[in-house]
């Protein structure tokens, strides 16, 4: 397989849709790179064009989804969220599965495109033939995980990948939009910056399945083991002991290797309880109902922008809000009555 790289858009111009999506979906089957790419990219898109295209696409690949073990990785900046995935990563193709990085960078408010660039940091995946990086920018998008990670996942998984990793920007409300979206969510945790249980708040505690203490290395090692046994400690007095799962708190050395074979057979089995138990089924069923609400609302509020009827009385009323005269609400129900005629009773 060649190398990862971001190709460029499908040309819709020239070809009918179902020949775009016919190309796609073969080229995804075969794992062909360029394939992936331009599917991620096409359901990225916001073009109002592409929208078709993309659920055509979508509705091709559902019969080859579901079965990868959705991932998901969180933690303020500075705690090595890409180290550590790279070398979660390496340890699971050398152990023969072929791994999806999706991860979410932070937007440039002028460009829009992202500012990390995770292909950079993690150059030894990148050129591994058995796994696929791809960087999206979050777009500004609530908890910085991107617009459309929902479905990247989905054509990873149709192109035959079993692991897939998403990582977030680990800010604000990223954590609960990621666990909303994985089987399997992990917060990574820095041991040595200042008092590490102080700004861990309840419900992130409440969200993780499993914790991992980052950095266990050199003279962070006892520190990071303090820090993990404070955490269990807290976790068994907020969590309980009577739940199916009791998540567990791991150090790890992405440099040297330490730990990260004992992290993922903490995922494993995490994935393999909550499938014994049903939880795994009605969790993706939940989500799916959650994303479907998600789309709808986001399509409604596009559309109610773009209706050019309603451009001359948006204008009219942002301004009465910027002035202070209109209140918001009052103002948003002003613009859904002008968007919604009344039907009969």
């Amino acid at each position: 397989m060649a190398a990862n790289h971001d190709p460029d858009p499908p040309d819709r111009g020239a070809e009918p849709a179902g020949t775009v999506v016919d190309a796609l979906a073969a080229g995804i089957e075969s794992g062909d790179r360029a394939a992936i790419g331009q599917a991620i990219t096409l359901v990225e898109s916001r073009r109002r064009e592409d929208e078709p295209v993309a659920h055509d696409l979508l509705q091709r690949l559902l019969p080859l989804t579901g079965t990868a073990h959705r991932v998901g990785l969180s933690g303020v900046p500075g705690v090595g969220k890409s180290t550590f995935i790279e070398a979660l990563g390496a340890h699971l193709t050398a152990a023969g599965h072929r791994v999806a990085v999706l991860a979410v960078d932070p937007s440039s408010p002028k460009s829009g495109g992202s500012i990390l660039g995770d292909k950079t940091r993690m150059p030894r995946l990148a050129a591994d033939p058995q796994a696929f990086i791809r960087p999206s920018p979050s777009g500004g998008a609530l908890g910085g995980v991107a617009r459309r990670t929902r479905e990247s996942m989905l054509v990873c998984e149709a192109a035959g990948f079993d692991v897939i990793l998403v990582e977030t920007v680990g800010t604000g409300q990223s954590e609960v939009a990621v666990a909303g979206m994985v089987d399997t969510f992990v917060l990574l945790l820095l041991a040595g910056a200042g008092d590490e249980l102080q700004g861990i708040k309840k419900g992130v505690l409440e969200l993780a399945d499993v914790f991992v203490v980052t950095k266990a290395d050199g003279d962070n090692r006892e520190r990071a083991a303090r820090a993990a046994a404070d955490l269990t400690g807290a976790l068994r007095i907020l969590r309980g002991t009577g739940a199916t799962w009791q998540p567990p708190v791991l150090t790890v050395s992405a440099r040297d290797g330490t730990g990260v074979a004992e992290v993922w057979q903490s995922l494993a089995d995490h994935r393999h309880t909550i499938t014994a138990s049903g939880e795994l089924t009605k969790k993706r069923r939940d989500q799916q109902l959650a994303t479907l609400w998600g789309l709808v609302e986001e399509r409604a509020i596009e559309r109610l922008r773009a209706d050019p009827r309603l451009q001359r009385l948006r204008a009219n009323l942002e301004l009465e809000v910027e002035r202070g005269n209109l209140s918001p609400g009052a103002a948003a129900e002003r613009l859904l009555e002008a968007a919604t005629p009344l039907g009969p009773d």
